[in-house]
């Protein structure tokens, strides 16, 4: 939950060698790396109480963390994300458009 202690050994499980630096005990400017591997946990392990945290991280001003979102969102047809998804097709970083298309075709698909 937001604003609880980080559990260190799932960050690094969800995140890698990568994770590791957080770790150091010095200050990082890229802490937006926790909410990326947040939403890339739920890609893998989906719960409804998440849809808050998930419909937050396409307004993210990180767009990794936006495109991680769009990606749970096309995994597990988050039809009520769809209006949201759609509107990422113009996001200025064309990962994110990319992704933003690919959720939108696979929610249309499936008839969200």
């Amino acid at each position: 939950m937001l604003g609880e202690p980080v559990d260190a050994s799932l960050i690094r499980a969800l995140g890698g060698p990568a994770a590791d630096k957080f770790f150091d005990g010095a200050d990082h400017e890229d802490l937006y790396w926790f909410r990326v591997w947040g939403a890339r946990g739920l890609l893998w392990v989906w719960e409804d109480s998440a849809m808050h945290a998930i419909s937050a991280a396409l307004d993210d001003e990180a767009w990794r963390v936006r495109e991680m979102g769009l990606k749970v969102i096309a995994r597990h047809l988050l039809g009520d994300a769809l209006d949201a998804a759609a509107a990422l097709r113009d996001d200025p970083v064309p990962r994110v458009r990319a992704a933003a298309r690919r959720a939108v075709v696979l929610l249309t698909q499936a008839g969200a």
